[in-house]
């Protein structure tokens, strides 16, 4: 059986616990596939805001990207069939709000 950490002081003993949960935060997303989070919480309110936007704006350009992937490697008669029109429909919605948030940063 393994010993219990020994810390210096409770704030130490909190500060490695602190880490070790956002290792785990962190790890859970990497297996996931999906980014980190950003570490920007600690912006003030516009730096903040314009980094999430930001971010926001380049999942959105990934999504449109993907989207327009998948389309492409479908069949005619499925791009043509109404699953395929209503897929195109919101691949287009996505590229509108992908051009409107690019504005909104510019």
């Amino acid at each position: 059986m393994s010993q219990p950490r020994q810390y210096a002081s409770s704030a130490a003993r909190q500060a490695a616990y602190r880490a070790r949960c956002q290792k785990a935060r962190h790890d859970t997303l990497l297996q996931k596939g999906l980014p980190p989070l950003p570490s920007v919480a600690t912006l003030p309110g516009s730096a903040r805001w314009k980094a999430a936007l930001q971010s926001a704006h380049l999942l959105l350009e990934q999504v449109s990207t993907e989207m327009q992937l998948y389309y492409e490697a479908r069949s005619e008669s499925w791009q043509e069939s109404e699953r395929g029109e209503a897929f195109a429909e919101r691949q287009e919605t996505v590229e509108t709000l992908a051009s409107e948030l690019e504005m909104l940063l510019a």
